[in-house]
């Protein structure tokens, strides 16, 4: 008799199938997506060779598509934002790769705005609705992975809250 505990395991208990949990086939749950993103944020060679920046916008490259969800890997030079919006009915987990970013978002307070930095390796579930601001103001470029689900079919903008407001957060 083992003195921590009296339950003791003969053989292989990964012989007991019905012991086992199945690997999903795709994720499903807001852990499964998170798990996913890490997945991919950690095997560099998955994604590094794709990056691109672009002067004139933010650069982004659909990455992977599963049934109800899909991974955008999405480069940032400094000074580069999406602008106030939200993803529709889309559920996502932002992750930061490489640089830094600012996530600028609705909260109550007297600025009306709060902000929050995101540095590698940050993650953000956002809940459908989250009306965020992303913007690298940075002086270095960033690279971040999206993963929304259902996949991403809008993208509605906001009015922004004035400058000075954004500023003195």
């Amino acid at each position: 008799m083992n003195s921590d505990s009296d339950l003791q395991i003969a053989g292989d208990i990964l012989e007991v199938p019905h012991l086992l949990q199945p690997e999903p086939e795709h994720p499903s749950t807001v852990a499964d997506f998170v798990g996913l993103s890490r997945r991919i944020a950690a095997d560099r060679a998955r994604w590094e060779h794709l990056v691109r920046y672009d002067a004139t916008t933010r650069w982004y490259h659909r990455l992977l598509a599963g049934p109800g969800y899909e991974v955008w890997l999405l480069s940032w030079l400094p000074g580069q934002d999406t602008g106030l919006h939200d993803h529709g009915p889309s559920s996502g987990v932002l992750t930061v790769l490489d640089g830094a970013l600012t996530e600028r978002g609705a909260a109550a307070g007297p600025s009306g705005t709060a902000r929050r930095t995101l540095a590698p390796g940050a993650q953000r579930v956002l809940a459908p609705g989250h009306i965020h601001e992303i913007v690298n103001d940075s002086l270095e470029p960033a690279v971040t992975l999206h993963v929304y689900f259902p996949g991403l079919t809008e993208m509605p903008m906001h009015a922004s809250a004035p400058a000075a407001a954004r500023a003195a957060v």
